[in-house]
């Protein structure tokens, strides 16, 4: 038979089947060897199909962005009535009195249980209080102040609501509206001494620029007055509670942008080695405060942190990114791609008397707070450069499971030769020193 010249390459050399031995010891180790093949095959194919997370820090280039901040806080001892609502940014741009998005919910006295009150009686100014039942020629005086763009009757302020209106545009205290006919028609200041001992719950989204800014809850009627933004305390300060109202309250949840679906929660928390474990644990969830002092003020300095996650496969539904302004609040920063933009954020509280004072009581009696400023709730948040890319991927490429399988059968056949070469050896071995004992 001719041989090729390839022959002498042949790094496999065999034997013919006479001079192969068959034993059982190599029966036993190539069914564990097959064992063994099997079992470390699955595991490379379960840890090929494992989803890993990669977290990325690179400079955040976006420009002309904006996010949603979504909060419910409760205040058991301040009425919705009066509890303000402002946002401001460096930009300059301002929200007064924030209704878009926000829910105010009445709840009932502490001594009540405090549970939210009827649907029916959220309103101060019930839709029977409006002038529509009046002379359709009748204009309502602004009291010397300018009638507001959002009057319903141009030049006219028909309801209690348009005079506060036109007062706060012009940037003058209202109180309880004392001789002002459409609040003694709508009987306001009785309703608001009614609601005097109730709290309230803010609960809702806002969409606000990413930029450095504020936002805050308040008493009074908010207004800007030069540079300075006031707030007519009035109302706050001349109450029948015995001991006034004070900003008492429990901060529910607070997150800047979408949460995290809970399918994602539930995959990337099956292990302790995700690092996105505890990114749904906002920090200032569950907070509570408490007080007594109606001129008590509470300051949260927040830092925020974009962060964007990636599913697997993002990438071939990916069209470019593209904010969705007239998207609906909730449903802001959520691609079509699965993929979400969403923030990350540390915090640090400080809370003073504005009445001035130490920390004495608390030991620290170095700590001097200045007096003056308006009582409330405060949130300052900043914006990091720095942005956080959670990018899911396999844990490793088809190519290298295909290396592992093969390193797989390759090295556990190599051991099982070895051990069954050795146990017959020795079998041998064992043999002869019977012989020549025998």
């Amino acid at each position: 038979m001719a041989k090729s010249r390839f022959t002498r390459l042949d790094a496999f050399t065999k034997t013919v089947e006479d001079a192969r031995i068959r034993t059982t010891s190599g029966g036993i180790v190539t069914i564990v060897s097959l064992i063994v093949v099997f079992f470390l095959a699955w595991g490379e194919w379960a840890d090929y199909r494992r989803i890993v997370v990669h977290p990325e820090l690179v400079v955040d280039k976006g420009r002309g962005e904006r996010m949603e901040i979504h909060l419910n806080i409760s205040f058991p001892r301040i009425p919705c009535e009066l509890l303000t609502l402002d946002v401001m940014d460096v930009s300059g741009e301002q929200q007064h009195g924030v209704q878009h998005g926000v829910k105010k919910t009445r709840l009932r006295p502490q001594n009540e249980g405090g549970g939210p009150i009827d649907s029916k009686t959220l309103s101060l100014h019930a839709a029977d209080e409006s002038a529509a039942h009046l002379d359709p020629s009748y204009c309502g005086p602004c009291y010397g102040a300018n009638p507001p763009a959002s009057a319903s009757k141009p030049g006219c302020c028909q309801t209690c609501e348009e005079v506060r209106n036109a007062y706060a545009e012009a940037s003058w205290a209202f109180g309880k509206g004392e001789g002002v006919e459409q609040c003694e028609r709508e009987h306001y200041a009785e309703k608001l001494d009614e609601q005097r001992y109730e709290g309230c719950r803010i609960e809702g989204g806002l969409r606000v620029n990413k930029v450095i800014g504020n936002f805050h809850l308040a008493p009074g009627r908010s207004f800007s007055n030069g540079n300075m933004h006031v707030h007519d305390l009035k109302n706050y300060w001349d109450t029948p509670v015995q001991g006034g109202h004070s900003f008492t309250h429990t901060i529910h949840s607070l997150r800047f942008g979408p949460q995290l679906p809970d399918d994602v929660h539930k995959k990337l928390g099956k292990g302790k080695h995700m690092p996105w474990t505890n990114h749904h644990l906002n920090p200032l969830d569950s907070t509570h405060q408490e007080t007594d002092d109606p001129n008590y003020n509470y300051m949260y300095f927040v830092k925020i942190v974009p962060t964007s996650y990636l599913p697997l496969g993002w990438e071939k539904q990916f069209s470019g990114f593209r904010e969705n302004h007239a998207a609906d609040i909730g449903q802001f920063g959520q691609g079509d791609d699965g993929s979400v933009e969403t923030h990350q954020y540390s915090v640090t509280s400080h809370k003073r008397s504005l009445a001035g004072g130490d920390d004495a009581a608390e030991g620290h009696q170095e700590r001097l707070h200045s007096k003056g400023g308006i009582p409330g709730v405060f949130f300052s948040y900043d914006i990091s450069p720095m942005k956080v890319i959670n990018r899911e991927e396999r844990a490793k490429t088809f190519i290298g499971f295909l290396a592992g399988l093969c390193a797989i059968v390759g090295g556990t056949l190599t051991v099982a030769a070895a051990v069954d070469r050795a146990m017959f050896e020795g079998g041998i071995r064992l043999r002869k020193l019977r012989n020549k004992d025998l």
